[in-house]
């Protein structure tokens, strides 16, 4: 079943034609009639296009609703080109058409039993608005008339019926967005423990330097032989370990990778130089 919230407005447009018909639609004979299967018995009255009925018409759950008329176009019997009975909710403006079987004598029926009806419909808690709407092409005017109300009672032995209303778009609640903290170093009294392991292997480094035959007094003597070299070396080394304590306390990654790539290279490139100058006093029987 379809909605349309604006059904019977485009259905008369487009029946009306002109804004000055010359005729109009109108429906005579009209009768609303109610079979009730637990009962056995039904309930009739006849429509007026009109007023509506002064008393609702009521739809049990296993209950049948017909509805016949005579469509008329100016007072002539005739087969209009569209003719509805359409429920509306009173609340949310919601329509559902149901359309007439018509014959060409104008004769028109429809029936409609309550699972039929849109739950969107059931769950109102006012009577449904029935009316009937008949156009056709031409310059006749449409009808669209409230013929009665219509009270849906459900089944009191079965569940009742529940509808949620759809998502829509539109304007909705802020959302606060809460970011994971940046990372942070390791507590301080930890880094300082750790500092304190690695200074404490600096005398360590040096006694064992002395004890394995270390040769200090070549210092000058290699310095003089490549001062370039053995002086970036030990720079680059200086500059690599001044590049990590950065990385530490306030540089990120993507600063540090590439000053150690450069770095790096001149560690690379005057070491060899270095450790070529250091051989070549080995192979002399220097050291």
């Amino acid at each position: 079943m379809r909605f349309l919230q604006s059904f019977t407005s485009a259905l008369l447009l487009a029946a009306a034609g002109t804004a000055h018909a010359a005729s109009a639609w109108g429906f005579d004979d009209g009768a609303v009639s109610v079979s009730k299967k637990a009962s056995d018995g039904s309930s009739k009255a006849k429509l007026s296009q009109k007023e509506p009925l002064s008393t609702p018409v009521s739809l049990g759950s296993t209950d049948a609703l017909k509805i016949t008329l005579t469509a008329k176009d100016n007072g002539k019997a005739k087969r209009p080109h569209q003719a509805f009975l359409v429920l509306r909710e009173q609340d949310s403006g919601l329509e559902a058409p149901f359309p007439l079987t018509v014959k060409e004598n104008g004769k028109a029926v429809v029936n409609i039993n309550q699972k039929e009806i849109p739950v969107q419909l059931l769950v109102s808690p006012k009577p449904l608005q029935a009316s009937i709407v008949i156009g056709s092409f031409g310059s006749a005017q449409g009808l669209n008339t409230h013929v009665f109300d219509l009270e849906t009672t459900t089944d009191p032995n079965a569940p009742p019926p529940s509808y949620e209303k759809p998502l829509r778009y539109g304007k909705r609640d802020e959302i606060y967005h809460i970011f994971r903290a940046d990372p942070r170093s390791p507590p301080k009294i930890i880094s300082l423990f750790f500092a304190l392991a690695v200074t404490a292997t600096v005398p360590a480094l040096f006694i064992g330097w002395i004890a394995l035959g270390a040769n200090a007094n070549h210092l000058t003597k290699a310095l003089g032989s490549s001062p370039l070299s053995h002086s970036l070396f030990f720079g680059s080394i200086v500059a690599m370990e001044f590049v990590f304590f950065l990385y530490y306390t306030t540089w990120n990654l993507f600063q540090v990778l590439p000053v150690i790539g450069i770095v790096g290279v001149v560690t690379i490139l005057s070491g060899t130089k270095a450790l070529s100058e250091v051989q070549s006093r080995r192979l002399a029987g220097e050291r």
